[in-house]
């Protein structure tokens, strides 16, 4: 089995065909399917957050069979992550999307399981500590992308979870907590 690092890719990733977008409806759907779950699970292994169209993404190619993925299809297969609510383009022209491995209420609950974990339901937390601080290491919210983060702790916030504060920086940013 073929790897991308410590990432197994499926046996589909050396069956030429799968780069080139299917003229037959269901076998066109049974592709996009496939490359769903694969973009989805590998931005969530390695913990990409943002797939640009037009740059190298490990994914769009595969230089064992020679093969790469067309303008098209990546739209395609993205496109299709961005109608089941998993994907956002991040511009008008489609070049960049952001990608949710999590929906924003996934990443929300994640966000409340780590501070019930860690008794900080009283707590007042930076965004910066949240996302890089010595509590989220070994956490899926380690490292996670600061626009996803703010958007899950807005949603808290509506729902009356934390209080976010604004400091003098966006690094200064801060988190209540009243869980």
């Amino acid at each position: 089995m073929q790897k991308l690092g410590d990432f197994k890719l499926p046996h589909f990733f050396n069956y030429p065909p799968y780069f080139t977008l299917q003229p037959v409806r269901e076998t066109r759907e049974k592709q996009i399917q496939l490359w769903k779950e694969l973009i989805l699970d590998y931005c969530r292994t390695q913990k990409i957050f943002i797939i640009g169209l037009e740059e190298e993404f490990p994914l769009f190619s595969n230089s064992v069979i020679e093969r790469t993925l067309s303008h098209e299809a990546r739209e395609a297969f993205l496109s299709a992550l961005v109608s089941e609510g998993r994907t956002e383009w991040l511009d008008k022209g489609h070049r960049k999307c952001l990608i949710l491995w999590h929906r924003i209420q996934d990443w929300a609950d994640i966000i409340l399981n780590f501070v019930k974990d860690n008794g900080f339901e009283d707590s007042v937390m930076t965004v910066e500590e949240i996302r890089s601080g010595i509590e989220s290491r070994g956490t899926e919210l380690h490292g996670i992308d600061r626009t996803i983060l703010m958007r899950a702790l807005k949603l808290l916030e509506q729902k009356g979870k934390l209080a976010i504060f604004k400091g003098t920086s966006a690094d200064d940013e801060g988190v209540k907590f009243s869980v």
